[in-house]
C-alpha cells in the first residue's frame, strides 16, 4: 500500500564522486581506567568565555571535540593534545548539565570528565554532527562516559548507544569511577551524523564527551557493514602509557600490552620516518615490541569472545627493531585456532612498518593466535601492535530521504518546539506526533503527522507535499491562515485530514470535497470562520445576487456617462507621452505561473543556497513541490537598471524557446519583490562544457539530465 522511497539525485557541478567503504569502530574497555592518570586525556587549561563554533576538519587539530555538559559560552584547550573542546549546546537541544561528585574529581582528571549531560526526558536523545567534509568519507567518532555519581544516587545506569538508526553498542559501567570509551570508524551516507542515547529502563543515559576525527584514507576495509573495535594494543610498551594524538595522527588510542613469558624489545630510532604508510601508525607504538623469552618458542595469546557467531577483522603491525647481522634472519608465520592465518612467510622490515590482516572475517568463541618462527629463521617472532575489530552490520535503513527533507523543512517552517532529533522514525520510536510504517530493514515512511495544538502560525507548509506516504494529517487547533492548499488533494494515500479550529479562508479544494463525499477521506474543516465548502460559497453567492444586479445596473449607467465625458475631453487634448510606473511596465501577460513572495521563500528554503549572480540580482537554488529543482533570480533593491533588465529578460524568454535553453518556469511580482524562476541546469552552461572548464573532473553527458530534489 505504501509508496516506495524515491531516491533523490541532484547532479551538481560542484560534486565529484568519491567512493569509500563504510566502516564503524567501537572500543569497549572492560577494565577500569585509573582516574589519577592523565595518559588518555592529558591536562586542560585556558578556559575561555566564548561562543562555540564548528571547526573544519582540515587536520586532526581542527576536529570536532565536544565537552558534554559545560556552559554554552565556554571552550578550552587541552594542554597535552592541543585540541580545543567546546560545549555541546549547538549539537543537541535536550538534556541537563551536571557536575560529577567532588569525591571523583581531581586536578589530574581531564576537564571533559568532570561534567556530564544527562537525559531524564525522552526515550532517545540524539546529537547531530555535521563535519564539513560531508558524507562518503571516513570519520573516527569517540564517545566517553564516566558516571562520577553526578546524581548522588550511587546507581550506575546502563543504556544503549546508536549511530544513526543502528545499534552501536551498550554502555555498561562497573562503578562510578569506571571510564568507558566507544569508538567507531564511520563513513556516513548523509551529511548529518546522528549519535543517539537510548533509555532501556536501567537508569537515565548520560555522556561525558563526544569527539570526531576525519580520516584521509580507507585503510580499514570490509566487504560490508562496519567495524567495532574490540582491542587496540601497543605491544611491549616500556612506559605503560596510553598513546594518542599528537603521537597518533588520527588520535587513535593505544593501550599498553605485555605478556608473561615475553620480553620487551625497543629502539630509540623512529619508525617510518622517511615514508608515508597506509595506516599511519604512530612511531611511539612501533618502536616497541614483544618476543618470547625462549628463542625457540612461539608467541601465543588469545581472546575469549563467548559468542561464536560474531565476526572479526584482525590487523597485526610489525617492524624490525634490530639491525640484523648477515647470519641472522627473522621469519615467521601465524595461525589462528590452529589454522594458517595471514601471510605464509612474514619478514619484518628494519625500521619500516608492515601490516598483516585477514581478507575475510574470522569467527569463533575464542581467538587463539600463535606466531611461529619458520625453519630458516634464527630469531624468534615479534609483535609491535595489534588491532581487533568486530563486524557490525548496519542493516536498518534510515527514513526515506524525501520524508526526512519534508519533515525537516516543516520543523524549520513552523519552529516546532518538540524533541525532534536524529532520524524521524528510528531508532526505538519516531518523533513525537509521527507514526511511521514498519518496512522491516527497508526505509520507513512517515504515514501520520499530528501537530494538533502545537502553536502553528502562517500558511500550511508546502513541504507537506513531500510526505507522499502520508495517511493521517492533523493540523487542528492552531492559528493557520491562508487557503487550504490544493496539493493536499494530490496526497493519494491521505485518508484523514483535520484542520478544525484554525483561521483558514477561501474554499475547500473541490477534489478534497469529492474524496470526502465518496468516503475516501475523513475531512474536518469546522471552526474556520472564513473557510467554506463549494456548496456554502454558492449559497452565499445566490443570496447577494439581487443586490449585485442592482449595483451593477447603476454602475453601467455611471460608466456610460463617464465614457461620453472622456470622449469629449480626449478630442480637446493633444498627443502626450505616457509615463509608466514599474508596476505598469510589468504588464507582460505571461502564461507562466505567477508565484507569491511567500512561495518563493518556501521554494528557496528562505534563500539558503546562492548559486550565482545575474545582471540584476542574486540567483538562488530552489525546490518545487513536484520535486523539480529550479533557479530563482531575485531583483536587487540596489540595482538602478534592474527593473528594465528584469522586464526585458522576462519578455525575451517568453518569445524564445529551445530545448537547449533554460526555460522560464514562472515569475513573482509582489510590490518591490520581483523574481524569475528558471529551469535548473545542473550540468552548467554550454560555454563551460565546450571549453572544459567544469569545476569537477567527473563530468559526463549523463549528468546533464534534468535534476530533481
Amino acid at each position: 500500500m505504501f509508496v516506495e522511497c524515491r531516491g533523490t539525485y541532484a547532479w551538481s557541478s560542484k560534486v565529484c564522486l568519491i567512493f569509500l567503504q563504510v566502516f564503524a569502530l567501537t572500543i569497549s574497555m572492560e577494565e577500569s581506567v585509573a582516574l589519577a592518570s592523565d595518559g588518555v586525556f592529558g591536562d586542560s587549561e585556558s578556559v575561555i568565555n566564548h561562543k562555540p563554533a564548528r571547526r573544519k576538519l582540515d587536520d586532526i587539530a581542527g576536529s570536532i571535540n565536544i565537552d558534554c555538559g559545560i556552559p554554552e559560552d565556554f571552550k578550552y584547550i587541552d594542554a597535552k593534545t592541543g585540541l580545543q573542546y567546546t560545549s555541546d549546546a549547538g549539537f543537541i537541544s535536550s538534556g541537563i548539565n551536571k557536575n560529577i561528585s567532588s569525591k571523583f574529581s581531581s586536578t589530574t582528571l581531564h576537564k571533559s570528565l568532570t561534567n556530564v549531560r544527562r537525559f531524564p526526558q525522552g526515550k532517545r536523545n540524539c546529537y547531530t554532527l555535521r563535519p564539513p567534509e560531508g558524507h562518503g568519507t571516513m570519520y573516527l567518532i569517540r564517545a566517553s562516559f564516566m558516571y562520577g555519581n553526578y546524581d548522588e544516587l550511587n546507581q550506575v545506569p546502563q543504556f544503549d548507544l546508536y549511530i544513526g538508526v543502528n545499534m552501536w553498542d551498550s554502555v555498561k559501567l562497573d562503578n562510578a569511577s569506571h571510564l568507558v570509551m566507544k569508538e567507531i570508524l564511520h563513513a556516513p551516507s548523509d551529511d548529518d551524523i546522528y549519535v543517539c542515547l537510548v533509555n532501556i529502563g536501567c537508569g537515565e543515559p548520560f555522556i561525558s564527551s563526544l569527539e570526531v576525527r576525519h580520516f584521509h584514507d580507507s585503510s580499514y576495509r570490509t566487504e560490508s557493514g562496519s567495524l567495532a573495535l574490540y582491542r587496540r594494543l601497543d605491544a611491549g610498551s616500556t612506559t605503560n602509557e596510553i598513546v594518542r594524538f599528537k603521537d597518533d595522527a588520527y588520535d587513535r588510542i593505544w593501550f599498553p600490552y605485555n605478556l608473561p613469558d615475553c620480553e620487551s624489545l625497543n629502539t630509540t630510532v623512529p619508525i617510518d620516518s622517511h615514508a608515508e604508510t597506509e595506516y599511519k601508525l604512530p612511531s611511539k607504538v612501533m618502536t616497541t615490541a614483544i618476543r618470547p623469552m625462549n628463542s625457540s618458542a612461539s608467541l601465543d595469546f588469545d581472546f575469549y569472545i563467548g559468542d561464536s557467531t560474531l565476526e572479526f577483522y584482525v590487523y597485526m603491525h610489525f617492524a624490525e627493531l634490530e639491525a640484523l647481522q648477515e647470519n641472522q634472519t627473522r621469519n615467521f608465520s601465524i595461525t589462528l585456532n590452529g589454522n594458517p592465518w595471514g601471510e605464509a612467510n612474514i619478514v619484518p622490515k628494519y625500521l619500516h612498518s608492515r601490516t598483516v590482516n585477514n581478507k575475510q572475517p574470522v569467527r569463533g568463541s575464542k581467538l587463539k593466535f600463535s606466531i611461529h618462527k619458520t625453519l630458516n629463521s634464527s630469531l624468534p617472532p615479534i609483535l609491535n601492535a595489534m588491532e581487533i575489530y568486530m563486524v557490525k552490520g548496519l542493516l536498518q535503513a534510515p527514513t526515506c530521504q524525501e520524508d526526512v527533507n519534508g519533515i525537516s523543512r516543516i520543523k524549520s517552517f513552523y519552529l516546532v518546539e518538540k524533541n525532534w532529533q536524529g532520524d524521524p522514525c528510528a531508532p526505538v520510536q519516531p518523533w513525537d506526533g509521527l507514526t511511521c510504517s514498519n518496512n522491516g530493514y527497508e526505509s520507513p515512511r512517515i504515514i501520520s503527522l499530528n501537530l494538533s495544538s502545537s502553536g502553528l502560525r502562517g500558511k500550511i507548509s508546502p513541504s507537506l507535499f513531500n510526505l507522499t506516504a502520508l495517511q493521517f494529517l492533523d493540523l487542528s487547533n492552531n492559528s493557520l491562515t491562508g487557503e487550504l492548499p490544493e496539493f493536499l488533494s494530490r496526497l493519494s494515500f491521505l485518508t484523514a485530514l483535520n484542520v478544525t479550529g484554525n483561521k483558514l479562508s477561501g474554499s475547500v479544494p473541490p477534489d478534497l470535497i469529492a474524496r470526502s463525499e465518496k468516503g475516501l477521506l475523513s475531512l474536518s474543516v469546522a471552526n474556520n470562520p472564513d473557510l467554506c465548502t463549494s456548496a456554502q460559497c454558492k449559497e452565499n453567492k445566490n443570496s447577494v445576487g439581487p443586490i449585485v444586479a442592482a449595483v451593477v445596473s447603476s454602475l453601467v449607467i455611471i460608466f456610460l456617462a463617464l465614457v461620453i465625458i472622456w470622449s469629449l475631453k480626449r478630442r480637446k487634448k493633444a498627443t502626450k507621452s505616457l509615463v509608466r510606473s514599474p508596476e505598469e511596465t510589468w504588464s507582460l501577460k505571461m502564461e507562466n505561473q505567477r508565484f507569491r513572495y511567500s512561495e518563493i521563500v518556501s521554494i528557496t528554503n528562505n534563500f539558503q543556497t546562492v548559486i550565482g549572480t545575474g545582471g540584476f540580482g542574486t540567483v538562488y537554488h530552489g525546490c518545487m513541490l513536484n520535486g523539480a529543482q529550479v533557479a530563482v533570480k531575485m531583483l536587487s533593491q540596489s540595482s538602478k537598471q534592474g527593473i528594465k533588465e528584469f522586464r526585458n529578460e522576462a519578455r525575451f524568454l517568453m518569445r524564445v524557446h529551445h530545448r537547449n535553453l533554460a526555460s522560464l518556469v514562472g515569475y513573482c511580482h509582489e510590490g518591490t519583490d520581483m523574481g524569475l524562476i528558471y529551469e535548473y541546469m545542473a550540468g552548467g552552461n554550454l560555454q563551460n562544457y565546450l571549453s572544459g572548464k567544469f569545476p569537477f573532473s567527473c563530468m559526463n553527458l549523463t549528468s546533464l539530465r534534468k535534476p530533481f530534489c
